[in-house]
């Protein structure tokens, strides 16, 4: 079987990244129907959403280090056939039931396949300046799609609560076909391990930089929990208006600007991405809180902006120090780690800002939660800017080996 050129691998691997966060974030516009429809609360709508991020943390315990063990392909491979069934579930949702059931298939095949689609983008001849600017993007462009496809589909096409996921049905299908062709790496001849679920563990070596890592994802992931869960609502609080495509594009100035701070600043030393950050990030938390309290748009999208300028390099950082310090062999469970830290916040975040929503109100949820926030992002600076690495960037941990691309005939996993 004829496998697909570097270019068109690395170019596979960042569309399976894209369809992960696509995935994460297209119920988030269908909400407020679901709310109507269904007289949900907004603690059930944050359920529905906190499921994401919980099934997301036990995926990574269990299964953080498979690819390194059976292949980036069968991984991403098998989070795109999970990702299928619960962007299938909600379309056919006749219930609230449905929703939760799909959340937990897209938190398991986003899980699978996010990891090592990242881990992918470097081993597929990338450099890691490129291949962190290309899972930025990719994740920005994700987001982008489920907040302005869904939005348009939502407000113009018929079979509103359904379409967006038909949509998104047929593209995870033509990716995973691409996905089939990806070729398969190599060890140098290095021995395969078996794969077995293992607890999560970081070499002494490594700690300083997957804290740093898991605390610029984090900030970020928590302050766009706020915005995917909740966001279509503060935007019809702050425009006052019901129409989804605005909402839709004005939540994707965010991953928009990500996009484009993540080009720009691609040759930013990484910790010093991840401490400037973490500096906007609070800024923008600041900002968003202000918008809601004053109903005032301009504010909404001064926050939205700032959050897409620390989203792009929060990621750009957070990723840059992964893709550099961590050897190829444990490049995919370290990044699992970084990820699970990162959606045990977002969850929190999530269930929290929903409890509160349901008891207080919007805006008091974000008066309260607005300042923890803060913290969490200057928390994150304090900790690019103090720890240090023990290990020589991009140095391999006894026994790695580096992984070369095999052009293969053969229908083999990697």
């Amino acid at each position: 079987m004829r496998t697909l050129s570097s270019r068109a691998s690395f170019l596979t691997a960042a569309a399976v990244v894209a369809i992960a966060l696509w995935a994460s974030g297209s119920p988030a516009m269908v909400y407020p129907l679901y709310e109507q429809s269904w007289s949900l609360s907004a603690t059930t709508i944050t359920e529905i959403f906190a499921v994401y991020p919980v099934v997301m943390v036990l995926t990574l315990v269990v299964f953080g280090t498979l690819s390194d063990s059976v292949g980036r392909r069968v991984a991403m491979l098998a989070g795109l056939a999970s990702i299928m069934v619960g962007v299938l579930a909600f379309a056919l949702a006749p219930d609230v039931t449905w929703l939760f059931i799909g959340r937990l298939f897209q938190g398991l095949g986003v899980g699978l396949a996010l990891s090592p689609a990242g881990a992918a983008l470097v081993e597929y001849g990338a450099s890691q300046t490129r291949a962190g600017s290309a899972n930025t993007v990719a994740i920005a462009v994700g987001l982008s799609l489920a907040t302005v496809v869904g939005g348009g589909l939502l407000q113009y096409a018929p079979w509103p609560r359904a379409l967006t996921f038909w949509v998104l049905l047929t593209v995870t299908a033509a990716v995973g076909v691409l996905a089939l062709f990806l070729p398969r790496l190599e060890r140098n001849g290095a021995a395969r391990e078996r794969w077995r679920p293992r607890p999560v563990h970081v070499p002494r070596d490594l700690r300083a930089m997957v804290a740093t890592a898991a605390l610029a994802i984090t900030s970020t992931f928590a302050l766009g929990a706020v915005l995917i869960s909740l966001g279509a609502q503060l935007v019809k609080d702050v425009l006052h208006t019901d129409n989804a495509l605005v909402a839709g594009l004005v939540l994707a100035i965010g991953p928009a600007g990500s996009a484009v701070v993540s080009l720009a600043a691609r040759r930013m030393p990484v910790r010093r991405a991840v401490a400037v950050g973490a500096l906007v990030s609070a800024l923008a938390t600041g900002v968003l809180v202000l918008s809601a309290t004053l109903s005032s748009l301009p504010l909404f999208v001064v926050a939205s902006l700032a959050f897409g300028v620390s989203s792009g390099l929060l990621f750009l950082g957070g990723l840059g120090l992964v893709n550099r310090h961590a050897p190829a062999r444990h490049r995919a469970g370290t990044l699992s780690v970084v990820y699970l830290v990162a959606y045990v916040g977002q969850g929190i975040t999530a269930i929290g800002l929903g409890l509160l929503t349901t008891a207080l109100g919007l805006r008091a949820a974000l008066d309260i939660l607005g300042p923890v926030l803060i913290l969490l992002a200057l928390a994150t600076t304090a900790t690019a800017l103090l720890a240090r690495p023990t290990r020589t960037a991009g140095a391999p941990l006894p026994g790695d080996a580096t992984p070369r691309l095999v052009e293969s005939s053969g229908i083999r996993g990697w």
